[in-house]
């Protein structure tokens, strides 16, 4: 049963063809037999997650109708609330830190039936780099290689759903914190828009974070299918007067009279591109095409160099006061990756700070007039295949090479623009993949080219782990 789809999941639910008790129990079976080996989940929630499953199918036998996720079983990153579990961040000075109550994700997820299993496995306070090592819980392995970093900082989700533990997991991402991992580890995921999903970004207290965390982070879901994507887009979706960054846009916009244009960036930024990578985006090309899109090959996404310097200069800068004290907690080396961060591109001064702003107002609109014409821009999310664990940690060369490689993915959160990552195929051993991104607030046309390449390439997970 865990290698079912949360759509197909769902509907046996629904119909009394499974209980959702038999839908935790085999994803528990799971994760006894595979979680040892690649440490995904790390607060696992069985006996309340059966709980929720046989409330769940009370409801169905007294003639309830159930939601489009009912018994879904997903994951939850580190830093997200659940109710009544602690939001340790990976760290001991958070261990004992109980959630009051649901993440406003989680509490959507389990209005439309799916069930928590328990969190999942990212880097120390998301900060200590990008793969998803913690002082709490140790390392989350990929299990195509063990040697190849799974991605993050949601990579405890993208191993947890790519080895069928979970049918969906729940991440976030500001610069492709969920993109990655499903690259790396041969599933999708979704990028929201800036605003499309309701979210409480106090995280530690309670105020409010500044511009950097409140605009650049959106929590968003990952899966084995584009199909469970769309099902959780759905659930997700949705303003909250909790947040007033989100707001009531349609689900759909109006659609095309024939399949969009489509502008094809290989090599973003122009700070090269492996080969493998290349044939993965040119393998999305020439399916989007078989599908009738106009497909055309253009020298570069708008204004990467700079939008690319003012991403790191905003949040470094957001970032800088609080980093003294940050760094006490991050433990033993966690301090590396922040560290060469800022010495790469330093916080900047109130003037330039405000200047930095007007820049990024100009940088959207530039952006805005380049989707005007091309609706989707299909690139690669990483332009290396999977690196080594802990390479953006190790010194200042490897902090700059993979800073260089999610380029394309730190620029569009930057600009607030849905994408979606899918799967293109195997290179090596390792899983393939790209991202299709959309005008803002048009998710569907990103999901609906994702779901022709997915029609052509085809599915790769679940996956078993090779050691």
């Amino acid at each position: 049963m865990w290698k079912l789809s949360a759509a197909e999941l769902a509907a046996a639910v629904r119909s009394g063809e499974a209980s959702a008790l038999d839908v935790v129990d085999a994803h528990l079976d799971r994760i006894a037999a595979v979680n040892p080996r690649v440490n995904a989940i790390t607060q696992l929630l069985a006996d309340r997650a059966r709980a929720e499953a046989r409330l769940l199918d009370r409801r169905r036998a007294a003639g309830e109708e159930l939601g489009p996720l009912a018994g879904v079983p997903f994951t939850v990153k580190e830093c997200i609330r659940i109710e009544g579990v602690a939001t340790t961040f990976g760290t001991p000075r958070f261990a004992h830190m109980i959630a009051p109550e649901d993440a406003i994700p989680v509490a959507r997820l389990r209005a439309a039936g799916a069930i928590p299993l328990g969190h999942s496995n990212m880097p120390t306070l998301i900060l200590s780099g990008m793969h998803p090592r913690s002082e709490l819980y140790g390392e989350t392995l990929n299990p195509w290689d063990p040697g190849r970093t799974p991605g993050g900082t949601s990579g405890g989700d993208g191993v947890a759903v790519a080895t069928g533990m979970a049918a969906l997991g729940l991440g976030n991402d500001s610069g492709g914190s969920v993109r990655i991992p499903a690259v790396f580890c041969g599933v999708a995921a979704l990028k929201p828009s800036a605003g499309r999903f309701a979210a409480d970004q106090r995280m530690l207290g309670p105020d409010d974070p500044g511009p950097a965390s409140q605009l650049l982070v959106h929590d968003g879901p990952l899966a084995r299918t584009v199909g469970d994507l769309r099902i959780a887009y759905e659930a997700l979706s949705g303003p909250d007067p909790r947040d007033p960054r989100a707001v009531p846009a349609p689900l759909y916009g109006r659609p095309f009279d024939a399949p969009p244009k489509v502008a094809v960036v290989t090599d973003p930024g122009g700070l090269g591109v492996h080969p493998t990578v290349r044939r993965a985006v040119e393998r999305a090309a020439g399916a989007l095409a078989d599908a009738g899109y106009d497909v055309r090959e253009v020298p570069d996404a708008p204004r990467m160099a700079e939008a690319f310097e003012a991403y790191q200069q905003l949040t470094n800068t957001e970032f800088a006061p609080a980093w003294p004290a940050v760094r006490q907690v991050l433990g033993e080396g966690g301090d590396r990756y922040i560290g060469f961060a800022m010495r790469k591109v330093p916080p900047v001064d109130a003037a330039r700070l405000i200047a930095l702003m007007g820049a990024w107002a100009n940088i959207r609109r530039s952006w805005a007039e380049f989707m005007a014409e091309y609706p989707l821009l299909l690139g690669p999310v990483f332009t290396e295949p999977p690196v080594e664990p802990g390479l953006e940690s190790r010194d200042q060369a490897g902090r700059d090479r993979v800073a260089a490689a999610m380029a394309l993915s730190s620029v569009t959160s930057f600009v607030g623009v849905p994408a979606v990552a899918v799967p293109t195929g195997v290179g090596d051993g390792l899983p393939t993949g790209v991202q299709l991104v959309g005008r803002p607030f048009r998710e569907d046309l990103c999901l609906a080219a994702a779901q022709q390449i997915e029609d052509r390439l085809g599915i790769l997970a679940p996956v078993d782990p090779v050691f």
